[in-house]
């Protein structure tokens, strides 16, 4: 039982396979629909360039301008946080110059896959931890999202710029993700807010981001493409399903979270890989189907880390 709630048990799996199965059933519903209609692979590249340039960003904004962000009081969260999220990325970013497994890793399907094994569902994470802990749940996964989302994106983008020889910089003004997300924290802190009359317009466009965007990538999924690669696919599920939970275990001990912020923590560090990994991937050029495929298999795999974090590691 959780200390922070009383009288409330921790879900069982099939709990979290229920909280999972919207996306991962959307993400099925995109495949099927170009594989078997004439609503095939041209008219999903549209479908995902909307959904990159557009419906992501005010997502990503509007997520992060309506939750007011205190820095100060949630510093040792945002400390745990970033901890947990820097090893993940050295760990990914490590892995082609490991003795015995660097050569056995493309480098370029590394450089767009390697943000897999940091980067996050926020919208799972969000729909967990309001179950799970309620309003102030809510708002302490907000902060986490607000603070990390930018130094994720931007650990996400470097790799692919820099395989690219494109200007690391260059790709960082121009990423909308990136736009979207500093703007929105910018925002925050200068205490801005939507008017209402924008509230309900920028829910929508948000809904449809996180439908659009994951039918997109079922739709540029091809299964095949994990056949190749497969320490790569390997190595970075593991370090997003096993390695960041027990990460974010330790820190959460270093930086002595109380139970509720470790339970968000927790949650925080077995979610399943973001959606998105797919667009970026794909948008900046890079082989979208092996990244969908490991989104895929990450949404996935969060029926098990969840309940690993959540149960085990936790003390539920």
């Amino acid at each position: 039982m959780n200390d922070a709630f009383p009288g409330r048990w921790y879900p069982r799996p099939v709990y979290y396979a229920q909280l999972l199965f919207p996306d991962f059933s959307l993400i099925l519903l995109g495949y099927l629909i170009c594989r078997f209609t004439a609503l095939n692979r041209p008219l999903w590249q549209h479908v995902e360039a909307l959904v990159y340039y557009v419906l992501f960003p005010v997502l990503l904004f509007h997520s992060i301008v309506k939750s007011p962000l205190d820095l100060h009081a949630a510093s040792s969260l945002i400390g745990a946080g970033w901890s947990m999220g820097l090893t993940g990325i050295a760990l990914a970013y490590a892995l082609p110059h490991l003795p015995g497994l660097g050569r056995l890793i493309p480098r370029r399907e590394h450089a767009a896959s390697a943000q897999v094994a940091f980067r996050f569902n926020s919208f799972i994470g969000l729909a967990l931890v309001d179950r799970l802990a309620g309003p102030q749940g809510v708002l302490m996964m907000a902060v986490l999202i607000g603070v990390c989302v930018p130094l994720f994106n931007v650990a996400a983008v470097w790799p692919m710029a820099r395989h690219a020889q494109r200007g690391f910089l260059r790709e960082l003004v121009r990423n909308p993700l990136i736009i979207g997300t500093a703007s929105g924290l910018a925002a925050n802190l200068l205490g801005f807010t939507l008017p209402a009359l924008l509230e309900p317009t920028v829910t929508r466009i948000g809904a449809a981001s996180l439908a659009l965007g994951l039918m997109a990538a079922g739709a540029g999924m091809q299964l095949g493409a994990l056949r190749h690669d497969k320490t790569l696919g390997v190595s970075l599920l593991l370090i997003r399903h096993f390695v960041l939970p027990l990460a974010a275990f330790g820190w959460a001990q270093a930086f002595h979270l109380d139970p509720t912020q470790t339970l968000v923590l927790l949650a925080f560090s077995a979610l399943p890989t973001a959606s998105s990994c797919y667009v970026l991937a794909a948008r900046m050029g890079y082989d979208g189907a092996f990244v969908a495929g490991l989104v895929t298999l990450s949404t996935v795999l969060g029926v098990l880390s969840l309940p690993f974090a959540l149960g085990i590691l936790g003390g539920g």
